[in-house]
Order: structure tokens, then C-alpha cells, then sequence
């Protein structure tokens, strides 16, 4: 089953958000998952603490000696298996991006941003040459954007990416009030208040509409080696 990480050396671009809502998002869609909350700072972990009813597993006693046992035995029994990591490059982030089917690449439109995600990109090529050619698909996201209109400097951004030849997700995860509540309530998008959270219900269909495009990259893919083989 997919396997997907999130990097981003640059902490703050959304990586837990986005693994987070994902995950709240396909297990309401009917999916199984889990997520494997390798930063040290366990964002993750301390949601699951919670009164949340969202029915996937939370792993966060995470080793660089026991990420890869962990990502196995979770993609054998779960049909997601996200990975949230450090911001930063470890000897276990390495390791995570080596079994990942997918590596989703946070950014939030900023310059600083747009450097440290180059980085990202930079160690999944070093990987994929350690391991001898074997290519590690990678999407960038964008993150914390208006959902009403795009910045000058996203824009720049966007554009300079699209030149770069980069996978770009169509949809990104737009600032929205409800990703902060789920932090701060513990509680999964579906289950907020949506008269105590404003612009929820646009925040339910902008997490589903980024959750299709994600599940519609796995079917893309089997499809083409299908065809290949």
C-alpha cells in the first residue's frame, strides 16, 4: 500500500498539517491508515491524545533504527502509511524517503521556502542514487495560501516551478482556521463545530479535493506500469 512522507528540511511549512488532515480525511473517506510521527516534536502524537473518535493508528515511538520496520509493517496492514519527519535532514529522514512510494514536499509561498524545498528535492535524488537508480516519485504541495487570490510572490513562485519542469499538486492547502482548531480542539475536521469554526465547510472541501488529487496519483501511476509492463 502507499507509503507517503512528507519533508521539508525548513520547519513550519505544513508538514504535519497536510499528513494530519490527510489522514483525517481518508479515514472519513472510508480508507485505513496510518501515520508514523517521526518529529521530535510529536505534533501528531499529542493530537491522538485526544477525545478524537477518527479511527487510524498513530506510531510515534520512532528510531532511525526502527523507521524502516515500522513503514513495512504498517504498509502490510494499512492501505495509507503516512510518514511526518523532522524538519530537518537526518539519518532517518534518509531512511523514511528510502521507502517511500511518495514524497510530498510542503511549501508555503515564500522565498526562504522555496530554498529549503529545494533541499528536500536534493536529498531524494541522493537516495535514489544510493539506491542505484531506483526512482522516488516526489509532489510539491503548496500550503497556508488564500483561497481567494494568489499572491505576487506565489505567483513567482509558481511559475518558477512550472519552468523548473517540478510535479506540482493543482490544489493546495489553503490557510484555513479549522487545520489550526484541529490541533487545538484534538478533534478530526469532521468532527469541529463548524458554528465554533469559521469557513469549515470550505476547509472539509478543500481537504477532500487535495486527498482525491493524492489518491488519483497512485492510480496514474499503477496505470502507466500496467501499460509498461
Amino acid at each position: 500500500m502507499p507509503v507517503i512522507v512528507t519533508a521539508n528540511p525548513k520547519g513550519g511549512a505544513g508538514k504535519s498539517t497536510f499528513t494530519l488532515v490527510m489522514a483525517q480525511t481518508l479515514t472519513a473517506m472510508g480508507a485505513s491508515v496510518t501515520v508514523i510521527d517521526a518529529d521530535p516534536n510529536k505534533p501528531i502524537a499529542d493530537w491522538r491524545t485526544g477525545n478524537s473518535q477518527a479511527d487510524f493508528e498513530v506510531i510515534s515511538d520512532v528510531k532511525e533504527g526502527t523507521v524502516i520496520r515500522q513503514i513495512v509493517e504498517a504498509a502490510r496492514q494499512k492501505q495509507f502509511v503516512f510518514v511526518d519527519l523532522e524538519g530537518t535532514a537526518s539519518r532517518l529522514v534518509s531512511r523514511a524517503i528510502s521507502h517511500a512510494d511518495l514524497v510530498v514536499v510542503p511549501l508555503q509561498a515564500s522565498g526562504v521556502d522555496a530554498r529549503q524545498a529545494s533541499r528536500a528535492i536534493d536529498l531524494i535524488h541522493e537516495e535514489e542514487e544510493a539506491l542505484r537508480g531506483h526512482e522516488i516519485p516526489f509532489r510539491i504541495i503548496l500550503t497556508r495560501t488564500s483561497p481567494v487570490i494568489k499572491t505576487r510572490i506565489e505567483r513567482e513562485i509558481l511559475a518558477g516551478l512550472k519552468q523548473a519542469e517540478l510535479p506540482l499538486f493543482a490544489n493546495a492547502l489553503n490557510e484555513r482556521q479549522a487545520y489550526k482548531a484541529i490541533f487545538v480542539r484534538r478533534l478530526a475536521l469532521q468532527e469541529l463545530d463548524p458554528t465554533d469554526v469559521n469557513g469549515l465547510p470550505e476547509a472539509l472541501r478543500n481537504a477532500e479535493a487535495v486527498a482525491e488529487e493524492l489518491i488519483s496519483s497512485f492510480v496514474e501511476t499503477s496505470d502507466t506500469e500496467e501499460i509498461s509492463a
